[in-house]
């Protein structure tokens, strides 16, 4: 609004300016006495209205660096800088939407795109198995925010045992509230105040669904709060892809007793396969992957990079240059100034989207890095995850970020987008998530022999010093 109010009032004092100028130069050329008289007031002119101008230019600046700079955060576990414009009560009004039914409400909005979706029953085993698994990582949730007390025994473990993390240098915390800054600022100024109640982590109990779609081996999160205002959606051919391989023998089915046979009743039908511990491990890596988006509060990120900061910067510059344009193309009527703007509305769309797909980019990488924290202290070998990912590279849907992606066929049968075909050509995105974990697994490994290494040599420090001292009692 203060760059759109600069703007309207910009070319007026440039105008303005211009006149000035040419009546100045009129006065010095040909020396006539009114505008010679008036040549020290429109200097004063000029000088005041170039104060102005740039006054409506660096105030709409200064307000968006501003507002940049007071909503950067660092995100958890990973220490990224990032752009949060939406305050925690604001999220909390949009996850107190999503509580409850809310959220399966707006899920099934995004699934029924292409039709009414057809919901496995709570009666499944496979919804039962994805839910023992989803719990089982969301235990380890917890364990994120106090990794340095309940997690010191990182350093002793073994090539045979699960890596665990190094302590993050950026714990899971809750976001602070205006409130606490407003709280911070009046205990530095005077007496003490009572804290307010602290925001809460979008932590569990998630929300599940789980859809029969065979031709979808994906599943995607989406959500903004606790208290099932956050949840996964599964689709039944990444389970049909997982239960493929490493398949367990088949249950037998039980023997027909001989009263059964003299009544000609068939035999039961055998039990469900039962998952082995490697097709677990592969339903908890892609959980586990989910659960970092929604732990990261991704969705909250890009709802403010996606909608707010790219479209008003966008907005800006095409508002800028119409102003200034508009001198000339008013002179060709209406149609040069709405064709203009119709191309601004177009590159906004367009750069949009490959901001949101660069940001979708850095924030799988991200959860592939945090769901390795995630699996490792739940039980899982993280080590896994980076086979599991790797085995995927051919998989044509894989986890993603975006709901929209989910539900991606019809797209990809037209044709990549514009974004994607600018960078997914040239960057192999696969290839860098699966990189990136195994840095990130190698750190760990790094980081544990040198802290090994240290702790190693404080002892014999210690017992050095100890030596020395009884030498010298004893001396």
């Amino acid at each position: 609004m203060a760059a759109r109010i600069g703007l309207t009032f910009v070319p007026i004092l440039l105008l303005g300016n211009l006149r000035s100028k040419k009546l100045i130069r009129v006065a010095d050329e040909h020396k006539i006495p009114e505008l010679v008289e008036k040549r020290e007031e429109m200097l004063g002119k000029i000088r005041r209205n170039t104060v102005l101008f740039h006054i409506l230019i660096f105030v709409p600046i200064i307000i968006f660096w501003a507002t940049i700079i007071a909503s950067l955060e660092r995100t958890p576990l990973t220490g990224r800088w990032r752009i949060i414009l939406l305050s925690p009560e604001e999220e909390e009004d949009i996850a107190n939407q999503l509580a409850g039914p809310g959220w399966y409400r707006a899920v099934g909005e995004i699934l029924s795109v292409d039709g009414a979706p057809n919901i496995i029953p709570p009666s499944d085993w496979r919804l039962n198995w994805i839910r023992d698994t989803l719990r089982r990582l969301e235990g380890a949730i917890p364990v994120l925010q106090h990794e340095d007390e309940l997690c010191g025994h990182w350093i002793d473990c073994g090539p045979d045992d699960i890596p665990l993390p190094p302590p993050a240098e950026y714990p899971l915390r809750p976001r602070p509230r205006g409130s606490e800054y407003l709280r911070r600022l009046a205990e530095m100024t005077c007496a003490r105040t009572v804290a307010p109640l602290p925001h809460v982590i979008a932590g569990p109990p998630y929300s599940l669904l789980v859809i029969d779609k065979p031709s979808s081996s994906n599943a995607f999160s989406y959500g903004f709060g606790p208290d099932g205002g956050g949840g996964i959606v599964v689709f039944s051919g990444f389970l049909d892809e997982v239960l493929s391989r490493n398949q367990a023998p088949a249950p037998q089915s039980e023997p027909q007793s001989w009263l059964s046979q003299l009544f000609g009743l068939g035999p039961r039908a055998p039990p469900h396969p039962v998952p082995t511990e490697e097709q677990t491990a592969e339903l908890a890596t892609l959980l586990a992957h989910e659960l970092a988006h929604l732990v990261l509060s991704h969705h909250i990120e890009t709802l403010s990079s996606g909608s707010i900061v790219w479209p008003s910067v966008l907005s800006i510059v095409t508002d800028a240059v119409r102003a200034f344009l508009f001198p000339v193309t008013m002179l060709f009527g209406p149609f040069i100034n709405d064709a203009l703007a119709g191309v601004g509305k177009a590159s906004a769309g367009e750069f949009s989207q490959l901001s949101e797909y660069c940001t979708s980019q850095k924030q799988e990488i991200e959860a592939d890095v945090v769901s390795a924290r995630i699996l490792a202290h739940a039980g899982f070998d993280p080590r896994e995850a980076a086979r599991f990912w790797e085995a995927r590279h051919d998989t044509p849907k894989t986890a993603e970020c975006s709901p929209a992606r989910a539900e991606a066929d019809a797209v990809e049968a037209q044709g990549l987008s514009l974004p994607r075909r600018w960078m997914g050509e040239t960057h192999p995105v696969h290839e860098v998530r699966v990189t990136k974990l195994k840095a990130e697994l190698e750190r760990w490994e790094a980081e544990r022999i040198a802290a090994r290494a240290k702790r190693d040599a404080e002892r014999a420090k210690a017992e050095a010093a100890r030596a020395k001292e009884e030498a010298q009692r004893t001396a």
